[in-house]
């Protein structure tokens, strides 16, 4: 069958992106640690079984998923080859980052699906475990050198065989963990939601055919080509560039150059990210297929829609120099692959907004802060509250930039300051937005937060840092000022304190009563500040986001006329 009507190909597209939703809500629910449970670090989806393609993916799972995945499933199905013997019922998992994309936190699990004993695709699930080992709890480490100080390595290797689950990788996995417990919940979990894919897949082959499921498959690939050809061809040719800087790598003080060129022609478009900085010291490296699927990420936004479909990349050339910070090889460590990637984003946004600006926003606030808070209670027993946390996004053509967002690489929710007061001994002396923080503009980027966290634990506790945005702020587009840096502090006898690399720190000693402070960016501004509204810089003073100084030295006076 080498064609399918609309009908049936839109029905399908719907069933099939059900299926991942399924999966992904299945694994939000089972899921032990509130990473995934509660911050939806995780995702779902359908992949090619010969090229590992990702087909379908679910719309709750984070976007940079998209890309990586397929990397997961090309890696799976090398293995299997070698292994020769694939079979129905098996599951391979690991957390290599260098072969799967992202970091050794996430872990990833691969099942082929059969149909009447082919090989019809494959399923795959991917989340964020609490922690895999390495040095620091939670394995944000700031001062790793190499992988080995991040996280224990696992590569391809099959968990299950033919259904029947080897308890011999169980014991490795748990083995390797300060949380086994949390560990094996999240396991369960991503077991259990390809169990249920492949309930749904059943359901959905007997009901249609194979045939026709796959002929669905093919015609969603080259329709997504198809879709991302017609909105370049509707955009100027040209080259443009744009660069940004990491503020270190965590080892050496020294700011880390992304650039890249955006070249559109006809209905193809060129990344190209020569003059990025060389492959670091510091774990803010990452593997190619993280590169890749960043650019993809960027792509989402900035045509939001088109499908998370293999097909959007066809038009698309990605240029990555070997050697540098954004193709590192085994074993560089890669652990803050969020904050590098975050900066790509920004680039490429910065770039777009050269030739249609209308179609981009400023830069969000550019870091997740990963925070780890760790220790032992009276019974002995580890605790480790890691989360992330949000800041403000860019401003745009239409609006103000999103107040305490999240991070544009994912839909991965802040956890509620309930679920980690509840779950660890720590108590949120404050969670706000940060008045001043945003980059002016005719519309103004969104605003910071802040988050001041005190440790009640009798024994005390350990903090660790990972972010960016400490010494090189979100930039506006069109004219627009650029957001407050992030700034983070903590608590000790003599009184507040920072760390001499502004946003990295590990081991930080914290006793019981004492705190961590993070002020977390703004967004940048989109158009220029003088033509902002003289009501909406009054509205922004009276609900006490922007203080009368810096209205006046930003905006002029006029405002004051409107409040009076």
């Amino acid at each position: 069958m080498s064609e399918i009507d609309p009908i049936t190909l839109s029905v399908l597209a719907g069933r099939m992106e059900q299926i991942a939703d399924e999966m992904d809500a299945t694994l939000f629910r089972a899921a032990f640690n509130p990473i995934i449970a509660e911050a939806h670090d995780a995702s779902h989806g359908l992949y090619h079984a010969s090229t590992g393609d990702t087909l379908v993916q679910g719309k709750s799972g984070l976007p940079i998923f998209v890309g990586v995945m397929s990397f997961a499933v090309k890696a799976v199905i090398e293995k299997a080859a070698a292994d020769g013997d694939l079979a129905d019922g098996d599951i391979y998992i690991f957390n290599d980052a260098h072969i799967g994309g992202t970091h050794l936190s996430d872990m990833r699990l691969v099942r082929p699906y059969f149909r009447d004993g082919e090989l019809f695709c494959y399923l795959a699930s991917v989340g964020h475990w609490h922690d895999v080992g390495g040095a620091v709890p939670g394995n944000y480490n700031p001062a790793a050198t190499e992988v080995f100080q991040e996280a224990f390595v696992l590569p391809p290797v099959r968990l299950a065989r033919a259904g029947e689950v080897n308890q011999d990788i169980i014991d490795i996995l748990l083995r390797n963990t300060r949380l086994p417990q949390s560990a094996m919940g999240d396991l369960n979990g991503q077991m259990g939601a390809l169990d249920l894919g492949v309930k749904r897949m059943d359901e959905l082959l007997d009901e249609y055919g194979a045939e026709t499921v796959s002929a669905a498959l093919d015609a969603l690939g080259h329709r997504a080509e198809a879709l991302m050809r017609s909105e370049l061809e509707g955009l100027p040719d040209g080259r443009w560039e744009a660069e940004d800087f990491l503020d270190n790598d965590g080892i050496t003080d020294a700011p880390l150059k992304i650039k890249v060129a955006l070249e559109i022609a006809g209905d193809r478009m060129t990344l190209d990210f020569a003059g990025s900085a060389p492959q670091c010291a510091g774990p803010v490296n990452i593997a190619l297929p993280t590169t890749v699927a960043t650019a993809y990420v960027a792509i989402k936004h900035i045509f939001p829609g088109l499908p998370a479909n293999a097909g959007v990349m066809r038009p698309i050339n990605v240029k990555v120099p070997e050697g540098s910070i954004l193709s590192a090889e085994f074993p560089a460590p890669t652990g803050g692959y969020t904050e590098t990637i975050l900066r790509m984003i920004d680039v490429v946004f910065s770039a777009f907004a050269q030739a249609a600006p209308e179609r981009v926003v400023a830069n969000a606030y550019g870091t997740i802060n990963a925070l780890s808070i760790a220790g032992k209670r009276k019974n002995g027993q580890p605790w480790v509250m890691f989360s992330f946390y949000g800041g403000g996004h860019g401003g745009s053509v239409e609006s103000d930039g999103l107040n305490h967002g999240n991070a544009p690489i994912s839909t991965a929710t802040i956890p509620p300051m309930e679920i980690l007061e509840a779950a660890y001994p720590v108590m949120f002396r404050k969670w706000a937005l940060r008045p001043d923080s945003a980059g002016a503009g005719a519309h103004r980027g969104g605003m910071g937060a802040i988050y001041e966290i005190e440790v009640l634990e009798e024994n005390g506790a350990e903090a660790f840092l990972f972010g960016e945005r400490g010494r090189f702020a979100p930039k506006g587009i069109s004219g627009g000022g650029d957001a407050a840096l992030n700034a983070f502090s903590f608590e000790q006898d003599e009184g507040w304190d920072s760390p001499p690399l502004a946003s990295k720190m590990r081991g930080i000693k914290l006793k019981q009563g004492q705190a961590v402070r993070l002020e977390t960016p703004g967004g940048g501004g989109y158009g220029k500040a003088s033509e902002r509204a003289a009501a909406d810089v009054a509205r922004d003073v009276a609900r006490g986001l922007m203080s009368e100084e810096l209205a006046d030295r930003t905006y002029g006076a006029a405002w004051r006329e409107v409040s009076a």
